[in-house]
C-alpha cells in the first residue's frame, strides 16, 4: 500500500496545485480515529478555505469531484466522502489494501526502509566512567542509544556508535585510592575508610586481581597488573581497564555494539581542550573575573555566563565537552545525537553556546539531544534498590539474569525516554498478555507455527492471488502493516523508538483479533494461500520492527 498511497498522494498534489500556489505543499492523509470513517483522511479544505476564500464544506466537495476524476482514485479508492466541516474521508478499495501483501513479502527485511544516504550520523550513548558496573539507567541508555542507531539506519543513514568515557578526574582518582585500600586491607566500616570511597564487593575484586598481576582485556586495551601496592597509578590503569572489561561485557550481554571508544584524557594529550580555549579567545568570548576565565555563553541563551578555568588553573567539565564536540563536527559527522540523563539538561545549552561562539561553522542546534530519566525496578512487590555487585544501585547484568535481553529491551523501550519508568520484574517473566514483550513475541511464534503446520514453500506466496482477503478482520490488519513504513520513518525522525514498540503491541493486538476471526488453514487453496500470504507478512514486519528494537522475534515459544 505504500505505492497506492503515492499515488494517491501524488493526485492530490496535483488537484491542489491548479488551486493556488504553494498549495500542494499541503498534500499529506491522517488515518481517522474511528474506523468506519474511512481508510484515509485529509482536512486541506479547511486548511485552504480562508485563502480562497471558500466555505470549506464547499471546497471539500470541490476537491472530492476532482480527486474522484484522476487515475489513481479511480483505480484505488471505492469513494470519497465529506464529513462535519470539511474533512475528506476516503475509502479504499480492497484490491488497495492488499498491495501491502505483496509489497511486505517482496521487500522483506527492506520493507519501510529507504536507500543509502550519504550524510554521516554519530550517536554518543552509555559514556559511563569507569568506576563500577553498569546501572538499570545505563541500561535505558543503552537500549535506546542503540534503537535510536537502528532506527536512523532504517532511513539511510551511515550511523557511527561512540562510547564517551571520563578516564581521570576526581572519581577516578577515588576509583584507585578505593582499590589501593582493599587491596591493603583496609575495608568499608574500618576507621579509615574514608566516606567518598566507593563500597562494592567489585573493589575487592579488583583488588584481588591486581595483586594476583592477572590480565585484564577489554575492548579497547589490555593491561596487566604489576601488584604493587604502593604504584597508584598502575592501581589507577588496571582498576580502570578491569571495570570497562567488566562493562564490555554487559554491553555484550545486552547485544550492544560501538565503532570506537573516545577517551577524555585524549583530549588534553593532543592539545584539542588547548586549542578550544584559544579559539573561544580568539573570538573575544570569554573573559577574566575573580582569577578565572569565563565564556559569554549568555550571548548564545543561556541564563548565565559560565567559569572555563578556575582559579587553580584547572577547567570545567563543559570545557572538554565543547572539544569533543568540535572534534566530532571536524570528523565529518554533520548529525549528532547523545543520549544522556535528565541530570545532564544544563549541559545543553553551555555546550551549544561554546560551539557557536568558536566560530568553526557548527549550526546552531548542534548536536541534538535525547534525555531519559532513570529507572525504578520492582521484584516480589517491593522495590529493589541495592545489589550486592555494586554495593549501591541494580546493575545491568542484574536486571538481564533476572530476565532476559529481549524484555530488559522491549521494556525500557516501551515509554518515552523523558518519563519514569518502573521495570516490573515479575511482570517481565509473566508468559501471559499483560506482558508487552511476550504478546509481540507471541503473536509471531503463533504465526510461524502456522506456516510451519502448512508446511508449503514461503518464497511463493509472494505470487498468489489476494483477492479474497476482503474481509473486515483481514482489511483492518493489512491496514495496520501499511503503518509500519510512515511510522518507522517519523520515529526515526523524532529519535523515537517507544514509537516502535507501541506499533508493535498494536500489530501483534490486530493479528491475535484476525487469528481469532479466521481460520487460516481452510480447505479452499485459494482462500487458504491467500491468508497465510497475509499471516506471513504479519510475520515479517513483526520481525523488522523488533529487530529495530534489537529485540529476538522466536519462532517457538
Amino acid at each position: 500500500m505504500v505505492i497506492v498511497k503515492k499515488e494517491l498522494l501524488a493526485a492530490l498534489r496535483q488537484v491542489l496545485e491548479k488551486l493556488a500556489p504553494d498549495a500542494a505543499e499541503r498534500a499529506q492523509f491522517e488515518s481517522p480515529k474511528v474506523a468506519s470513517h474511512g481508510d484515509f483522511a485529509t482536512t486541506v479544505a479547511m486548511q485552504l478555505a480562508k485563502t480562497l476564500k471558500s466555505k470549506p464544506r464547499q471546497l471539500a466537495e470541490t476537491l472530492r469531484d476532482a480527486l474522484l476524476a484522476t487515475p489513481a482514485f479511480g483505480k484505488w479508492v471505492d469513494g470519497v466522502d465529506i464529513a462535519g466541516p470539511g474533512f475528506i474521508n476516503i475509502r479504499l478499495k480492497p484490491v488497495a489494501k492488499q498491495q501491502v501483501v505483496r509489497e511486505i513479502l517482496d521487500a522483506a527485511d527492506s520493507f519501510g526502509t529507504h536507500s543509502a544516504r550519504e550524510q554521516r550520523m554519530l550517536v554518543e550513548f552509555v559514556s559511563a566512567n569507569p568506576t563500577g558496573p553498569l546501572h538499570v539507567g545505563h541500561g535505558r541508555q543503552a537500549a535506546l542509544g542503540d534503537a535510536i542507531c537502528n532506527l536512523c539506519a532504517t532511513q539511510g543513514w551511515k550511523v557511527y556508535r561512540e562510547f564517551y568515557y571520563n578516564d581521570a578526574g576526581v572519581q577516578i582518582a577515588t576509583l584507585a585510592r578505593s582499590t589501593q585500600l582493599r587491596a591493603l586491607g583496609v575495608k568499608p566500616g574500618d576507621a579509615n575508610w574514608p566516606e567518598t570511597a566507593y563500597n562494592g564487593d567489585y573493589i575487592a575484586d579488583i583488588a584481588a586481581d591486581f595483586l594476583d598481576c592477572k590480565t585484564v582485556r577489554a575492548d579497547d586495551r589490555v593491561t596487566t597488573a604489576n601488584g604493587d601496592v604502593e604504584d597508584l597509578d598502575a592501581i589507577r590503569e588496571f582498576a580502570v581497564a578491569y571495570l570497562r572489561h567488566e562493562q564490555d561485557l554487559d554491553l555484550h550481554a545486552f547485544a550492544v555494539r560501538f565503532d570506537n571508544y573516545f577517551l577524555e584524557s585524549s583530549l588534553y594529550t593532543t592539545g584539542k581542550v588547548e586549542a578550544t580555549v584559544q579559539l573561544l579567545q580568539a573570538a573575544g568570548k570569554t573573559f577574566e573575573r575573580d582569577g578565572a576565565l569565563w565564556l559569554r555563553s549568555t550571548d548564545y541563551g543561556d541564563d548565565k555566563d559560565r567559569v572555563m578555568r578556575k582559579g587553580d588553573g584547572s577547567y570545567t567539565y563543559f570545557v572538554p565537552d565543547v572539544a569533543y564536540h568540535i572534534s566530532k563536527w571536524e570528523r565529518g559527522f554533520a548529525q549528532v545525537v547523545n543520549i544522556q540523563g535528565t541530570d545532564h539538561h544544563g549541559t545543553i545549552a553551555r555546550v551549544r553556546a561554546g560551539l557557536q561562539a568558536a566560530g568553526v561553522g557548527i549550526p546552531a542546534g548542534y548536536p541534538d539531544y535525547v534525555l531519559h530519566t532513570m529507572v525504578r525496578v520492582m521484584r516480589g512487590g517491593a522495590e529493589v534498590k541495592i545489589s550486592k555487585r555494586s554495593g549501591s544501585y541494580v546493575t545491568l547484568r542484574d536486571l538481564i539474569e533476572w530476565t532476559s535481553k529481549d524484555a530488559v529491551r522491549f521494556f525500557l523501550l516501551s515509554r518515552k525516554p523523558d518519563t519514569e519508568y518502573v521495570f516490573d520484574v515479575d511482570l517481565a517473566l509473566a508468559q501471559n498478555n499483560e506482558n508487552p514483550v511476550y504478546y509481540v513475541q507471541y503473536a509471531h511464534a503463533r504465526i510461524c507455527s502456522v506456516l510451519a503446520s502448512w508446511a508449503g514453500d514461503q518464497r511463493a506466496l509472494g505470487q498468489v492471488s489476494l483477492a479474497a482477503l476482503d474481509s473486515a478482520p483481514a482489511q483492518a490488519l493489512m491496514l495496520e502493516l501499511a503503518k509500519y513504513p510512515d511510522m518507522l520513518s517519523n520515529a526515526a525522525r523524532d529519535f523515537a523508538p517507544h514509537d516502535v514498540s507501541f506499533y508493535l503491541r498494536e500489530l501483534a493486538a490486530s493479528y491475535h483479533s484476525y487469528y481469532d476471526a479466521e481460520r487460516i488453514l481452510v480447505e479452499d487453496p485459494v482462500l487458504r494461500e491467500a491468508r497465510l500470504a497475509l499471516v506471513a507478512a504479519t510475520a515479517q514486519v513483526l520481525r523488522n520492527g523488533l529487530a529495530v528494537l534489537g529485540v529476538g522475534a522466536p519462532q517457538k515459544m
